[in-house]
């Protein structure tokens, strides 16, 4: 099974980006299912009801998130009409869900905790939901919404070969670590962003300038111009789950 696992997309030119790219890509590399994280469509920061459709439209499946999950507060009514899931390890009470099963494929989307907040923890969360389902579907995908580079590899080792892969995402740099552990799980620490190329992780290079300098807060926006999209694409073994291949998918868009 052939999945394209998409980073962070941000704001409308990345949106626009993914509209533009990936109908000829779900043909040329012969896609059974795209995933995207959604959680910096708005703006530059969150997801609205509105913009995920958008990248529904564009042919994404399934959309996952992070930490800016309800910075815009009209998902929250919607977040189960919709196939987007927010991290897995928030409390109980949370709206929306931590995981969805698509076509016998299950996504699930964890937050990490170091640099970032207090959460339960992802690697407890995640098997508590192993252990949960009799039978297991066979490919299990993980986007793991986490800062530390140790932390990602960590839960990558942790879950070798008990699901299909562990996908780095948030830092919106990509990384050159792309691997399939020993167990069968693909892996890498970040698959980077789908966004304004000349810009510092996405955002205005003048605005978060300024913050750094002054440490003044300030409202960040996407940034104009060439954006690069980034993604991972994985070949998964539909009988053991197992990964075959994971490689990096990177265009610039102009």
């Amino acid at each position: 099974m052939k999945i394209l696992v998409i980073g962070d997309v941000i704001g409308k030119p990345g949106r626009q980006a993914l509209q533009e790219l990936l109908p000829g890509l779900r043909q040329e590399l012969k896609l059974d299912m795209v995933v995207a994280n959604a959680e910096n469509l708005a703006g530059g920061i969150g997801v609205t009801p509105d913009t995920a459709r958008e990248l529904i439209q564009a042919g994404v499946d399934v959309l996952t998130s992070g930490n800016h999950i309800w910075a815009h507060k009209d998902i929250i009514p919607e977040i189960d009409t919709l196939p987007l899931v927010r991290p897995l390890n928030y409390p109980p009470g949370v709206p929306g869900r931590g995981y969805i099963i698509e076509r016998n494929v299950m996504i699930v989307n964890l937050m990490g905790r170091v640099f970032i907040g207090n959460f339960d923890c992802p690697f407890r969360a995640m098997d508590t939901l192993l252990a949960s389902f009799e039978p297991l579907p066979k490919i299990i995908i993980v986007d793991f919404h986490a800062e530390a580079t140790a932390e990602k590899i960590a839960l990558g080792r942790y879950l070798d070969g008990r699901v299909s892969a562990v996908l780095g995402t948030h830092t919106h740099v990509g990384t050159i670590d792309h691997q399939i552990f020993p167990g069968g799980t693909a892996f890498v620490s970040d698959i980077g962003m789908t966004g304004p190329a000349h810009s510092i992780i996405g955002d205005e290079i003048d605005a978060v300038l300024k913050r750094v300098l002054t440490m003044m807060p300030g409202r960040l926006s996407a940034a104009k111009g060439p954006v690069e999209f980034t993604a991972m694409m994985l070949d998964i073994d539909e009988a053991s789950g197992k990964a075959t291949s994971i490689e990096r998918i990177k265009k610039d868009v102009r």
